[in-house]
């Protein structure tokens, strides 16, 4: 059977969060030429944050792939706020940065970003995969473990 996005949400049992507006003067996501520019998203659920802290100190490996997957949600639900709720308009995931706010000696961070990337396949199938970098860097906004950002193809309509 051939699932749209919102109904493979719905057998996951998952919820789009709702959106907050975004802090500072910026767009949740903005249309350019048939592309979908997600601003960075965070593991917030309903707006608030649901984890703090630098994987490897505070937060675990497993923690963290959660979060980063909690994030790819909040960027499910700009691409349906983009696409007028009909997330079947995504033609493709083309690429996610993922930042992981670790400490310095924690190395498994394709790991953690992998919450987010495999979440996008599970979600749009073969659309869902993608170019990827992940970086761990010394601070994210809020405390936050992750923050993932994608660039998303629109279908011709």
């Amino acid at each position: 059977m051939n699932l749209t996005p919102e109904e493979r949400l719905e057998a996951l049992s998952l919820v789009l969060p709702k959106i907050a507006k975004p802090a500072g003067n910026l767009l949740g996501f903005k249309i350019d030429r048939g592309k979908v520019y997600v601003s960075g998203q965070l593991p917030l659920e309903d707006g608030a944050v649901k984890y703090v802290g630098k994987v490897g100190e505070k937060v675990t490996e497993s923690e963290a792939y959660d979060a980063a997957k909690l994030a790819a949600l909040n960027v499910i639900s700009q691409l349906s706020l983009a696409t007028g709720g009909s997330l079947a308009s995504i033609e493709a995931i083309i690429k996610v940065s993922g930042f992981v706010n670790c400490t310095s000696d924690f190395i498994n961070i394709s790991s953690v970003v992998n919450g987010a990337s495999d979440l996008f396949v599970e979600i749009f199938r073969e659309s869902g995969t993608h170019s990827r970098f992940a970086i761990g860097v010394v601070s994210l906004p809020r405390g936050v473990p992750v923050e993932i950002e994608v660039i998303a193809s629109l279908r011709d309509n």
